[in-house]
């Protein structure tokens, strides 16, 4: 993971966070429970082996298409230079934005109570930036190296132990202003509950290592609501 604090400056930090107040009523909020490999449940196994064990996420999600065509999101995100710091930091020859109009740029909200579950990502890297952080909970928690996903080793034992609360975490600071980059696809980490009314506003900025790649419309259906 790599944090680099104070990447927005303070006028960038308090124009995004008036666009997403102004939008939030756009958000698309959804509750579901899933396992933390962020699949369909498999009959070889029991529903309280970690394969199967179901955990809470929940959140609203504005897309790309709903963010507003000025935002500095939409500068950062296409700029060519910013492309270029992401190619050399994550060892890639190009990045490439989603097919379709919702995935690239997500602004994401977890009012009090709301989540992310314990989890693996299916992407190789997350890119975030805070553009709000609450004043208690919406801990980014992790535990690294759980898991070796190429060569098929899910190490069932850890992840059951992590979910059973028998595993020492670390945690990720994320103040207002960080650009994040975090590589959770062997990492197992979850965002702990929000426990105060300011909301967490985080955003999302995805990136494919191919062109032409739209997110599945059954995950386009579950994260906003709708297909474009």
């Amino acid at each position: 993971m790599l944090v680099i604090g104070d990447f927005l400056k303070p006028s960038i930090i308090s124009s995004l966070l008036r666009e997403g107040e102004e939008n939030q009523h756009l958000a698309y909020y959804a509750a579901n429970m899933h396992n933390i490999y962020l699949t369909e449940s498999d009959p070889q196994y029991s529903q309280a082996h970690p394969r199967n064990r179901q955990v809470s996420s929940s959140k609203g999600c504005i897309t790309k298409d709903q963010i507003p065509s000025g935002s500095a999101l939409h500068t950062l995100y296409d700029a060519p230079e910013f492309r270029e710091f992401l190619c050399a930091l994550l060892d890639q020859q190009a990045l490439y934005e989603y097919a379709e109009p919702l995935s690239s740029i997500n602004l994401h909200y977890a009012n009090e109570g709301l989540e992310l579950g314990w989890h693996f990502d299916n992407s190789s890297f997350a890119i975030t930036l805070m553009i709000q952080s609450p004043e208690n909970g919406g801990v980014f928690e992790y535990v690294k190296d759980v898991r070796d996903a190429d060569s098929g080793d899910m190490n069932y034992r850890l992840s059951e132990k992590i979910l059973d609360g028998e595993v020492e975490t670390k945690t990720l600071a994320m103040d207002t202003g960080a650009l994040v980059l975090f590589r959770g696809r062997n990492a197992m980490h979850r965002v702990t509950p929000v426990m105060n009314s300011r909301t967490r506003m985080l955003a999302v900025l995805a990136y494919n290592t191919l062109p032409g790649i739209s997110l599945s419309e059954s995950a386009r259906m579950t994260f906003f609501g709708r297909l474009g």
